[in-house]
Formats: C-alpha cells, structure tokens, sequence
C-alpha cells in the first residue's frame, strides 16, 4: 500500500471515530438519565427537552457547515467542531444551573453536525468516485455501532466510577481526538468558485437534486417515524406482545442498518445503478409494512423482517451520494448538508404526521389508531419509490439521447 493510500485511510478511520464519539454523545443522556436528573433538580418533561435541543442544533448546522467545508477544508472545522461537542460536555461537569446543560447540550447538537457531513467530505476527497458509497457505509456502519454496542460500557462506567467521571473521559478522549484530527488532517486549500448565495442558489435550484431529496425523505417513515418512536407502542396494543419483546423488535432496524450500509452499496456497485437499488430497497420496505399491518406475523418472522428493513433503510446512503453527483465538486459538501437536512425534515413532518392521525383516531392505546397511524409510512414509501422510478426513467432517456446523438 503506497504512503499516500496509507494516509486516505488513515484521515478516514479518523474522521469516521468522531462520527461513532458523536452518536455515544447522542445516547449517553438516556444511560445517565436518573444521575442527571437528580443531579440538578429536574423533571421528566425538563430532562426531553435536554436530550431534543441536541437535534435543533444538528439541523441548524447543517447548512453553515456544509458550506465551510466547500471553503475552508475539512481540517479546520472538523477539528473545530469536535472541540464544540468537548465544550458543550463540561456544564455536566461543572455546571449547577440548569440552563448551561441545556446549552452545551445545544452545542454538542452543533458540533456533531459536522460528523457525517466532514465523513461525506473526506471520503469524496481522499478515495475515487467508485470506492465513495463503499466507504461511506463503512463510516455509517462505525457510527451505528458506537450507537448500539456502545451503551453497555458507558452503563458499566457509569455504575463503577459514576456519571461525572464518565462525561470527563469523554471529554479528555474528545481533546485528544480533536488534536489527533488537526494533526492527520492535511490542510487541503480551498479555492471559492463563486459566492455564498450562489452556491446555495445553484443547489436549491437543480430539479434532480431536489425531487431525489424529496423522494429519498418519502422513504424516511421506517427508521424515523417506527423504530424511534412508535414502533414499541405498536407492538404492544396491536400485536399484544409484552414490553421486553414490543421493545427489541425495532431495534432489529438499526441492527439491519449496520449491515445494510455496506451491503447495499455493494449491490448497487454490482448493479451499476444507484437507482436501481434504492427503488428495490422502497419496494422491499413497502411490502414488508404493508404486510405488518395487515397480517398478524409471529416474532420471529417479524425479527427477519426488520432486519430486511434496516438492511433497506441504508438507502438514505446512497440518495445523498447520487445527489452529489448531480453537481460540481465546488458545492458537493453544501449538495450532502442540504440531502440530508431535508431528509430531517422528513423525519419530523413523519413523527409528527403519525402522532397526530392516532391522537385524531382515540389516542394510542387504540390499536386501530395505531395502524391507521402506521400506515402513512408504507403510502409514503410507495410515493418515495414512485419518484425514484420517475428519477430512474429521466436518466435513462437522458442516457439514450446522448448516444443516440
């Protein structure tokens, strides 16, 4: 392996260890909830709205990050950014006050950010167009696994050594990993093309760019609307089963999605269309809900399914990486912040769309609101898929004027 290809791998596994930090930080307040709690006097309802300010700073984020990245390099606000999550840690340290954790827990939102967006970045940067979805899902597969198996070490350090010293080993392991990203991260000079509002014009305003971000956010309602929220519930009134087994069955999304990630880029490589394989992913996630509703499926087949599901959610991948080759490679970083802030949006206009049918239907201990609920997700994975085949059909008439010309 020459030194050059040793070093793209390298700035890789670097950038992608802050994307896995990043999603410990996300899900560390769940593990320290009581500690945290009773540390500083406050309720339930108070303790939703530390963990949800995360969110707000990581969608307001995206948009200014994107663009520093296109004009400053990766270095400097990926090195910045990890430093922000750092900062935003230390009220949990220091602080008696409530309103500083609640900011710094604004500031961790905002640092993290520039995690999946500087992973974006530098893998377009440091590998070839071919290798791009490849080690993209690699990273995703990193963070997921940070997010998912990370939990019990936290809770095992939790328990021995006691909350504050765990949130200052992270914030020690976060210094040492912004430093070590300042130091591995060469200074990749970056020459403006044109202006701000212009990039973000020229973004806003390409047609594939945006129906493929609207159609990839249609297809969003599995991972953002089921397994985050109503999937347990679900479980529990309409299929009757106990809160263990309501609980874990979701879960099996975000299994499914670690595997996924990988797995369907490879496909998508042996393919030769991006396309192709994500209209098979909506159809496969469509039947598979569309059966769930319908049919009353045993544990273990419904296990299986998730995973298919999960394994299919990996999509989102693959639409933001077609969006960036929709443009030039000036606003590409802006292009991946925009894909994947609608796609948020998404997940909102889902968590919300599916809260309010059930409320509307007798609330969620109805089990035929909770369906009627449910069921926006596979009507929006038919519309998604339907504008991906839409998509899917343009480029092929595009393709056969081309050579026909």
């Amino acid at each position: 392996m020459s030194s050059s290809r040793t070093v793209a791998w390298v700035i890789w596994v670097t950038v992608s260890i802050f994307y896995a930090y990043q999603y410990m930080l996300r899900v560390m307040p769940n593990i320290m909830l009581s500690d945290i709690m009773q540390h500083f006097h406050i309720g339930a309802a108070t303790f939703g709205q530390f963990s949800g300010v995360y969110y707000i700073g990581y969608s307001l984020m995206h948009l200014p990050i994107g663009i520093m990245l296109d004009r400053y390099g990766p270095r400097i606000v990926i090195t910045s950014c990890i430093v922000l999550t750092v900062v935003g840690l230390l009220p949990l340290i220091f602080a008696d006050y409530w309103l500083y954790p609640i900011l710094g827990r604004l500031l961790i939102g905002m640092g993290s950010s520039a995690a999946i967006l500087g992973v974006f970045k530098i893998v377009r940067m440091t590998f070839s167009e071919e290798r791009f979805p490849r080690m993209l899902s690699l990273s995703v597969t990193i963070g997921l696994m940070g997010a998912i198996y990370g939990g019990g070490p936290v809770s095992y350090m939790r328990e021995v050594f006691g909350y504050q010293s765990v949130v200052e080993f992270f914030a020690i392991g976060g210094l040492a990993l912004a430093a070590l990203t300042y130091w591995i991260i060469p200074n990749m000079k970056m020459v403006p093309e044109s202006t701000v509002v212009s990039d973000i014009k020229e973004v806003l305003s390409n047609g594939r760019v945006i129906w493929l971000c609207l159609s990839a956010g249609l297809m969003v309602g599995p991972l953002e609307g089921f397994a985050d929220v109503w999937g347990t519930v679900f479980f529990k009134q309409v299929y009757g089963f106990d809160g263990t087994l309501a609980a874990s069955l979701p879960s099996m999304i975000f299994i499914g999605m670690c595997f996924g990630a990988p797995l369907l880029s490879l496909i998508a490589e042996k393919v030769g269309n991006y396309l192709a394989t994500i209209i098979g992913a909506g159809i496969a996630m469509a039947a598979t809900f569309a059966v769930l509703l319908t049919w009353q499926l045993t544990a273990q087949t419904l296990s299986i399914s998730f995973i298919v599901v999960g394994i299919s959610c990996a999509y989102q991948i693959l639409a933001i990486y077609k969006a960036s080759t929709y443009v030039r490679e000036g606003v590409a970083g802006l292009t991946t912040a925009v894909a994947n802030m609608i796609i948020m949006i998404f997940g909102y206009a889902f968590h919300t769309t599916i809260g309010g049918i059930i409320n509307a239907m007798g609330g969620p201990s109805e089990s035929q609101a909770l369906v009627y609920g449910v069921a926006v997700i596979p009507v929006g994975l038919c519309i998604g898929t339907i504008g991906f085949i839409v998509l899917f059909k343009t480029e092929k008439s595009s393709k056969l004027v081309a050579n026909a010309t």
